[in-house]
């Protein structure tokens, strides 16, 4: 079963469940003295209202978003410009990198992993009625989703092919259902970056998001070996999953959803840089 009937069955499940419960939920913030099916009930609400808030951002942006949007775009138009020689180089690497970073890479990248890992997390959050745990997982499922129907319309639109296809970074074959032509963006990249950013997002220590952040770029450089992708297909893929996670973290904050333990100022601002030949990014903790 692809990732994409994942993520349709998934949100059959959602939507499916809530009509179910709707009844059974309130507007007000639900209290940790309910019960699991309540404070599940409660989630699956703040988790569609995220999805929802996610999909008609682009409707209420300004002109800062739009030049930060823009922005991006040039960014990667530059950083295109040295796609094939950055894939060839990654490849040729590939022969001496431990095994083990590359298993660790295909492995934790997988849907499958992904998912299982993330009912966990809530499943956790759960039954131990933690509401940190709880949010924490709403915010993983409702970035997911998003980022994910992103990443999907976006491989079969752009139809891109791989590096190890043998053609130029180029190459594009427009809606293409062809798995060797869906490159831009990573899903892998998203997937890993979309957890990653979101768990770091719970942390106050410095040192305790370098580590989270570290441990999830692994997955998006050891697609970079394998030449599944080229380094704007990572590029892509990491900025969508920060943009979206950062927005529906947002808005669980200001509608006061749960209640945040980590302050406003220990979030992490992330801030493309342009310095002659020269395109960076650079994360303020």
């Amino acid at each position: 079963m692809t990732w994409q009937k994942v993520f349709f069955l998934t949100a059959i499940c959602f939507f499916a469940s809530f009509k179910l419960s709707a009844q059974k939920i309130h507007l007000k913030k639900v209290k940790d003295t309910a019960s699991v099916m309540q404070l599940a009930g409660y989630d699956l609400k703040q988790t569609l209202l995220s999805v929802k808030h996610s999909f008609t951002r682009p409707l209420h942006w300004k002109k800062k978003d739009f030049t930060t949007f823009g922005a991006i775009g040039l960014g990667l138009l530059g950083l295109s410009t040295i796609d094939d020689e950055s894939s060839s180089f990654f490849i040729r690497q590939e022969a001496k990198v431990p095994n083990v970073f590359q298993e660790t890479g295909t492995r934790f990248g997988s849907p499958q992993v992904y998912f299982i890992a993330n009912a966990g997390l809530y499943g956790i959050g759960l039954l131990t009625k933690s509401e940190k745990i709880r949010k924490t997982s709403v915010l993983i499922i409702s970035s997911s989703f998003t980022t994910g129907v992103i990443q999907s319309l976006s491989k079969t639109a752009f139809g891109r092919t791989r590096p190890k296809n043998g053609h130029k970074s180029t190459e594009f074959r427009f809606w293409s259902n062809e798995p060797q032509f869906h490159s831009f963006p990573s899903g892998h990249t998203i997937l890993s970056m979309t957890m990653t950013h979101a768990l770091a997002k719970q942390f106050d220590n410095t040192w305790s998001k370098v580590g989270i952040y570290t441990l999830g770029s692994v997955i998006p450089i050891s697609r970079l070996f394998t030449g599944a992708h080229w380094l704007t297909d990572v590029a892509l893929g990491t900025v969508i999953s920060i943009a979206v996670v950062d927005s529906i973290d947002k808005f669980l904050f200001n509608t006061k959803a749960y209640n945040d333990t980590v302050k406003e100022k220990n979030h992490v601002s992330w801030k493309l840089h342009f310095t002659g030949n020269k395109i960076g990014v650079t994360g303020v903790f």
